[in-house]
């Protein structure tokens, strides 16, 4: 009974101090809440309200048209040519992208003389700013003087210069292989760091059973790299959906509407064809098909990575 009576009271002097250790955590994370609700929440809710009005141009007053922009874009086939574009711009990088990191990677897990320097050095087109990667690709890819069809004319296998801008579907397919280039280093280091982290002695092991590489592969690395992919595939697919910056300064979404995603159009219709509230419904569409988008990805890709974790 004494000791029961000596442990409430202990409670009851630790009970002020814990309230003031949780007073003080609270007082740490408010800046960073004021942070983010004045840096997201209020352009959001900004964002949102937008939408519902008929502004055309920054700075000048609308009326309120309710959900009428909303209905606008539905109807318009330009959003979903664009919502499809999107989705092929997507599939296409992280194709291309996952299939060269990976490949890069397994050789860079390899040992071989140099292995340190390229290591390093497989990094440089990430790095490199996006204006001056639009550069060097224009001048490599230009029909008249660069450098890849006069390699390929050089050795006869093609005919005539080939016009990688010069129709949408050319124009498409080369912003993606441009865009793949310069992100699928980054990609690469994220994967290698996952691979070493991959004891030897599972490979060690196997190997003496009989399996195959291709069998280590599926049984023994891919399970290793079961936690990177899932990050990767969620952030890796956000991202991807909005870039702009690479598609806007080599096509700017032409020829023909041929390169032009969601990001892009929605750039357009706010800054070249003044349709800011319109523009701004097309932002609050797109953010809620990616919060959609990130809910079900985790729900459906999170209990495997819980079971590695167990």
């Amino acid at each position: 009974m004494t000791h029961v009576k000596h442990r409430r009271k202990q409670q009851k002097l630790s009970d002020p101090f814990l309230a003031r250790q949780t007073v003080v955590g609270y007082l740490f994370v408010l800046p960073l809440l004021l942070w983010l609700a004045g840096t997201i929440l209020y352009p959001l809710l900004s964002t949102m309200y937008l939408s519902m009005l008929n502004i055309k141009i920054i700075g000048s007053r609308g009326n309120f048209v309710g959900f009428e922009n909303y209905l606008r874009i539905f109807n318009s086939s330009q959003f979903w040519n664009a919502s499809w574009r999107s989705l092929l711009w997507v599939v296409g990088n992280a194709i291309l992208q996952t299939f060269l990191a990976f490949a890069i990677a397994l050789i860079l897990q390899q040992q071989f003389r140099g292995r340190n320097f390229v290591r390093i050095w497989v990094i440089l087109p990430w790095i490199v700013p996006t204006v001056v990667v639009v550069v060097i690709w224009r001048w490599l890819l230009t029909a008249s003087g660069g450098i890849i069809n006069y390699l390929l004319l050089s050795f006869k296998l093609v005919n005539q210069p080939i016009g990688f801008f010069s129709t949408g579907r050319q124009a498409f397919l080369s912003v993606i292989i441009i865009n793949s280039w310069r992100w699928f280093p980054f990609v690469t280091v994220i994967l290698l760091a996952a691979l070493v982290r991959i004891p030897n002695e599972l490979y060690e092991a196997a190997g003496v059973d009989g399996a195959s590489r291709w069998q280590q592969f599926l049984h023994i690395t891919l399970p290793g790299l079961q936690s990177v992919l899932f990050v990767m595939g969620l952030v890796g697919t956000l991202l991807s959906f909005n870039v702009f910056d690479i598609i806007w300064l080599l096509t700017s979404g032409g020829p023909a509407s041929g390169t032009t995603t969601l990001p892009v159009l929605i750039y357009d219709t706010a800054f070249k064809k003044y349709r800011l509230s319109q523009a701004a419904a097309m932002s609050v569409i797109v953010g809620v098909f990616l919060l959609i988008f990130a809910v079900l990805f985790i729900h459906y890709m999170a209990p495997a990575l819980d079971e590695e974790g167990a």
